[in-house]
């Protein structure tokens, strides 16, 4: 999304336009127009402590220690809201009988319900479904739960008992029926956990109908799953949330991005020819309508969402009596229209790769993948500076100190504000000029009233997650995976 700041004047505003076509038909156009709007007098002007009180208040850190996730050194996170509640959520969880590390993003649409149930639920499935088989038939014996698999960092919240027990009764349905079949390959296991619990979001909201269970059908989320185990980098993606490996060229210090998903969208004409050619040639005009699902919506998978995928009998029994029969899309003729299959990239890590960073689609709207990498890159050179200096072993020279010394100097001024990479990511997406980060860009987008903010800005979470290369190095070495 372009941005330009002048010096009274913010301008970045999200918009589609109608373009008319020679033979009749019209088509909507996502632009992203530089449209000028004069700072309003009544916004108020945050100050620097205000600003990183916002930016700072989601963030969270945490180290790894070798015995808890070799490969993985630690992670931080974020979020900054612009949707009221946030649509976004985010988690991330150690696996309890095995060394690896298991993270999502989950960007909802509709309201938050389903992104909140599914952000605390698909990462137990997908670890029932990971660990080996054996694990998993003593843990079933040992009456087993959802809550016996990971161990969560930045939990804080559950679900109240009701839909609790439901949603356990789901899980353990779900274990005892995987616990009988042969294991197949992760990236097998990782999208067949993605559709069972899309499955059993749906077989809960028909098979026990309430208010809670239809809001979480009737909304939906993307999501963007990354598991690491030795030197294995499964991303698996459903939707438009962006994952994007960070590399360091030894040789140059060179930082190189590679991006581990592709986005479910219109943008990906792959995927527009897959839904077209699941339809009848009749729906080629209706079944993707201005760059949207059945017209409506944006991402092309999801979970949830059933108002796409329920059949016209069941949406009739189930949906029309409770929201009318406006819930039903136009031109819903063949369902399902809409899958939560996620694509899974499998990737063998190496010495180089130093950090993955998965976001919400919030922040690719400001900066491109290849600027994400290269500021956490920078970011991570810059914390490196802070740490105590460590003298090399062996015969060392004054020279040697000395010079070590001088860069270490020239490197504080290159101290980041934030210690969190994450934060670093969000203040640079509102506030980077060509001059630099400027205050009152971010104060203004922070001030937006909340009737106007979605216009501007999309909810943002970021993870940033950091490898050991010393760890990642001698799994290389030893053949160990």
């Amino acid at each position: 999304m372009l941005t330009i700041l002048l010096r009274h004047t913010v301008v970045n505003v999200r918009h589609r336009s109608t373009i008319s076509l020679n033979y009749g038909q019209s088509i909507l156009v996502r632009k992203f127009l530089c449209t000028s709007v004069q700072r309003q007098a009544h916004l108020p002007q945050l100050s620097p402590y205000d600003v990183n009180l916002i930016l700072r208040e989601n963030e969270f850190m945490y180290t790894f220690t070798e015995e808890q996730s070799c490969s993985v050194h630690g992670y931080e996170s974020n979020q900054l809201g612009s949707n009221r509640p946030c649509e976004d959520t985010r988690t991330e969880a150690s696996f309890i009988h095995k060394n690896a590390f298991i993270c999502g993003i989950f960007d909802g649409h509709g309201g938050p319900a389903c992104s909140q149930v599914v952000s605390k639920r698909l990462l137990r499935y997908v670890a029932a479904s990971v660990i080996d088989r054996k694990i998993l038939k003593e843990q079933i014996k040992q009456k087993c739960n959802s809550q016996s698999f990971l161990k969560c960092h930045n939990d804080k919240v559950d679900f109240v008992k009701e839909i609790k027990d439901l949603y356990e009764e789901s899980f353990s349905k779900f274990v005892k029926k995987i616990s009988s079949q042969g294991q197949n390959e992760r990236s097998k296991e990782i999208q067949n956990a993605f559709l069972s619990l899309d499955k059993d979001l749906s077989e809960e909201a028909l098979h026990h109908t309430n208010i809670r269970t239809m809001s979480v059908a009737m909304s939906g989320c993307v999501a963007c799953v990354a598991h690491v185990e030795g030197i294995d980098l499964h991303v698996a993606n459903t939707g438009d949330c962006t994952a994007v490996l960070g590399t360091q060229n030894t040789e140059t210090g060179q930082w190189l991005s590679k991006k581990l998903t592709v986005e479910h969208n219109t943008d990906n004409h792959r995927e527009v020819k897959r839904i077209l050619s699941e339809h009848p040639k009749e729906e080629r005009d209706t079944a993707i309508r201005n760059d949207r699902l059945l017209g409506q919506l944006a991402p092309l998978r999801a979970l949830g969402d059933f108002r796409y995928k329920w059949s016209n009998t069941t949406m009739e029994k189930y949906v029309v009596p409770v929201y009318g029969e406006a819930s039903i899309p136009q031109h819903y003729y063949t369902p399902p229209y809409l899958t939560a299959e996620p694509e899974v990239e499998h990737h063998k890590l190496t010495p180089n790769d130093k950090f993955l960073v998965i976001a919400s689609d919030g922040l690719w709207d400001f900066l491109t993948p290849s600027q994400v990498v290269g500021l956490v890159g920078e970011h991570l050179s810059s914390k490196r500076i802070l740490e105590p200096v460590k003298i090399p072993s062996g015969d060392v020279s004054l020279q040697s100190i000395a010079d070590l010394l001088a860069q270490r100097k020239a490197g504080l001024t290159t101290k980041p504000l934030d210690q969190n990479s994450a934060t670093h990511l969000i203040r640079y997406a509102l506030g980077s000029t060509d001059y630099g980060i400027e205050h009152s860009k971010i104060s203004y987008y922070l001030s937006l009233p909340q009737d106007v903010v979605r216009l501007y800005r999309d909810d943002m979470t970021i993870i940033v997650i950091y490898f050991n290369s010393d760890c990642i190095s001698s799994l290389k070495d030893t053949g160990t995976s």
